[in-house]
């Protein structure tokens, strides 16, 4: 013998594809200050180097573009080093940052 189930308390196909709909969280994946910092790290390893290169070629170095060019090197060297030391400062910031709200969640 066959069994007959209720209908009117069974949910359809339909009725169980329906989920609450959860907030999607619209932030940006990179904080604005980052990319703030990025950028201005960008501009100045391009205007850094060719402004000095040639800002330096016919006044310090009277006309000698190897000098002014060693000297752009240099400074697009010192551009990339300090890009490296702020995003690792930026770094360990954050990370002390979780440890103390570690901390006070373990009190």
């Amino acid at each position: 013998m066959a069994t007959r189930r209720i209908i009117s308390t069974e949910k359809t196909i339909l009725d169980q594809d329906e989920q609450p709909e959860e907030k999607s969280d619209i932030s940006p994946a990179v904080p604005k200050d980052v990319i703030i910092k990025l950028l201005g790290f960008t501009f100045a390893m391009i205007f850094v180097p060719i402004g000095s290169y040639f800002m330096t070629v016919h006044t310090i170095f009277q006309g000698n573009s190897s000098y002014a060019g060693g000297l752009a090197a240099l400074l697009a060297n010192v551009v990339l080093i300090s890009y490296v030391v702020v995003a690792m400062n930026e770094d360990q910031s954050e990370q002390q940052a979780a440890k103390k709200k570690e901390s006070k969640k373990d009190l």
